[in-house]
């Protein structure tokens, strides 16, 4: 079966969350992202020369890696459960779009707050150009409940795993109400709860 690599808490946490909600079996492995060793002692540069997670390693030995490419192919897996809509219609790319944004505008805008070593003005305006999409992305997902609307998506995923990095920068999300509704609101459904508990974020 399809094994996930994966690191507490980072990026891998959305295709964790679809993988759970698309219902299809899959296991765990868990990787340092300081020393590149996984769980069992297997060296992840090896498995995985980008040496980042998350990457998802199919039956026939293929790995996927980026966690829009990997929630994709999730989807495409469990097309029952409608995680993206129909190849081709226009929700279709609505979730494209919102996984472009999530992924280059919040997970990569965030990233760098992270790195001890940017300080001063330039944390100040990283901070402050990740506020402004921010403040795009709570406009955008209005009432909800989800990203695109009524339907949870994958999309609805990532943008919550990505949310949760904000106490740890010091953003609270209360400033963006809508998006901290729809945080609450996605997580409460039991995939999202399962996949935390089984990285060791929730009792």
């Amino acid at each position: 079966m399809p094994k996930l690599f994966y690191a507490p808490g980072v990026c891998s946490l959305s295709p964790h969350i679809a993988l759970r909600v698309a219902g299809l079996p899959f296991t765990l492995e868990k990787v340092d992202l300081g020393t590149k060793i996984t769980e069992t002692g297997a060296d992840y540069k090896a498995i995985n020369p980008k040496g980042y997670v998350p990457a998802l390693q199919l039956d026939d030995g293929t790995l996927l890696t980026e966690g829009a490419a990997i929630v994709l192919w999730v989807a495409s897996q469990a097309p029952e459960g409608k995680l993206v809509p129909a190849l081709g219609s226009p929700g279709y790319f609505k979730v494209l779009e919102w996984l472009t944004f999530i992924g280059t505008e919040l997970h990569k805008g965030l990233s760098p707050l992270f790195n001890q070593a940017v300080t001063g003005e330039s944390k100040a305006a990283l901070s402050d150009r990740v506020k402004l999409r921010l403040t795009t992305a709570d406009a955008l997902v209005g009432n909800g409940p989800f990203v695109t609307g009524s339907t949870y998506t994958v999309a609805d995923g990532y943008l919550f795993t990505v949310l949760g990095w904000l106490p740890k920068l010091g953003l609270d999300l209360a400033q963006w109400p809508n998006l901290a509704r729809f945080r609450e609101t996605v997580g409460k459904l039991p995939d999202v709860i399962e996949a935390q508990k089984a990285e060791g974020l929730l009792k």
